[in-house]
């Protein structure tokens, strides 16, 4: 099968597709043939050797990958519930390939494509970990720095529906964006913290995109312990929580699902790579501003 790796650290560049043998599920697992597969930031930082938190840089060579949705074609033992022909999306171990094996998985609602589905799993439970650590109530207000992303586009829409007010923070581009999904918007760059203390004052803060901004938004909600970071490693140094470990994924994609058929979450893809311009989708992920997700297609997978 052919798989997206890499042989040494570094940037988009070494990044390859190469030939490997198919993986096989081992028991409470499942293999899907992937039609497509999520680009999250913790896979270039994977690529760069970064250590996340209490995890080592992987070993080389690696391949790369946790979120995808396909079809099953093979079930390890004790799974019950799905069968092969099955479509379905979740987490598992390097996706970008045309076979991986999910540890965790869901049946993909009607109506989902491929590519959308492999946008939800792990911005989904990072969502809603980071909201379930931040602590913050309905009747509330929460403030999300980098709040056009994945995450961020996920963490609105949650808190939309659990009654929690969100200011979020993004680029004049995606100012509208942010309205569309409930929350009130404003830019960052100079000045960006008077205009959040404008809209309202604020209760708990994220930071999604380690723009640098903890200090700040330890000042807007006036304790260290009301923020939490998933981007910025140097957030323990200034008291605030980094969040990086994985929480529950079967219960963030029973989630995602319940709020699907309900229709009060959508992310939307903003742009689809073949497999084989995994580097672009790297270097276009690095580069920032992004709205929504990117996706990598595989075999049949379709951004329609």
């Amino acid at each position: 099968m052919r798989k997206v790796s890499f042989a040494a650290y570094g940037g988009p560049e070494v990044l390859g597709l190469t030939e490997a043998e198919e993986p096989r599920p081992g028991p409470g697992q499942i293999r899907i043939a992937v039609r497509a597969a999520g680009v999250n930031p913790v896979d270039w930082r994977i690529r760069e050797g970064q250590k996340l938190g209490a995890h080592p840089p992987a070993p080389l060579p690696a391949g790369l990958g946790l979120d995808a949705a396909g079809v099953v074609d093979e079930v390890g033992e004790g799974v019950e519930g799905v069968r092969p022909g099955d479509r379905v999306f979740g987490e598992g171990a390097e996706t970008y390939a045309e076979f991986a094996v999910l540890s965790a998985w869901a049946r993909m609602p009607g109506g989902l494509s491929f590519a959308e589905a492999a946008g939800y799993p792990s911005v989904m439970e990072t969502a809603l970990r980071v909201l379930g650590e931040v602590g913050v109530r309905p009747g509330q207000r929460l403030l999300v720095s980098g709040a056009a992303g994945g995450v961020g586009s996920a963490v609105l829409q949650v808190a939309r529906a659990r009654g929690i007010a969100v200011t979020g923070t993004a680029g004049p581009a995606n100012q509208e964006y942010l309205r569309s999904l409930g929350a009130d918007a404003t830019t960052y760059g100079p000045g960006w913290a008077g205009r959040v203390r404008r809209i309202g004052p604020v209760d708990a803060a994220l930071d999604l995109a380690g723009a640098g901004v903890v200090r700040e938004l330890v000042g807007l909600t006036g304790e260290a312990g009301r923020v939490v970071s998933i981007a910025d490693l140097t957030a323990p140094e200034q008291g605030v929580r980094f969040s990086g470990t994985a929480g529950d994924v079967w219960a963030a994609l029973e989630a995602t699902v319940a709020l699907l058929h309900r229709g009060e979450l959508r992310i939307p893809v903003t742009r689809a790579y073949p497999l084989a311009e995994a580097a672009r989708a790297h270097a276009d992920s690095q580069a920032g501003h992004t709205r929504g997700r990117r996706v990598l297609l595989v075999g049949e997978g379709s951004p329609g």
